[in-house]
């Protein structure tokens, strides 16, 4: 019989599962967490215990598209979305965060968007 694969969604998936039971965001130290789509990325800086997302940012916000150039790949464009987010969560107070990763590799636009975070002041 042969054996059941099993998608890259569900592993992912189950990867940020076994994450999220260590990595939790309080008001101290909220989590940062990714979003990576084939076509865009999204970052947000979230504080679990209310529940509520404190700063956002993602390529397909006005002020992020208006800063992208044209020849400009998708790791630069991750980078650029990481350092908005660190300025923006500079500008609210929020200066260490939580890193998830949400069963991603931290490599390629995860690993930019990290780096960018750290660029806009955000210690992790």
């Amino acid at each position: 019989m042969a054996q059941k694969k099993t998608s890259r969604a569900l592993m992912r998936a189950s990867r940020h599962r076994r994450v999220r039971q260590k990595i939790n965001g309080t008001p101290e130290r909220p989590r940062l967490c990714v979003y990576r789509s084939l076509k865009h990325i999204y970052a947000q800086i979230i504080d679990d215990t209310s529940g509520a997302t404190l700063v956002a940012s993602s390529t397909t916000i006005l002020d992020v598209r208006q800063q992208i150039e044209s020849g400009m790949n998708k790791i630069a464009q991750s980078r650029l979305v990481g350092k908005v987010l660190g300025e923006r969560a500079c500008q609210q107070g929020i200066l260490k965060v939580a890193f998830d990763r949400a069963g991603y590799r931290y490599h390629g636009r995860v690993k930019a968007l990290a780096e960018g975070v750290r660029e806009g002041g955000v210690e992790f």
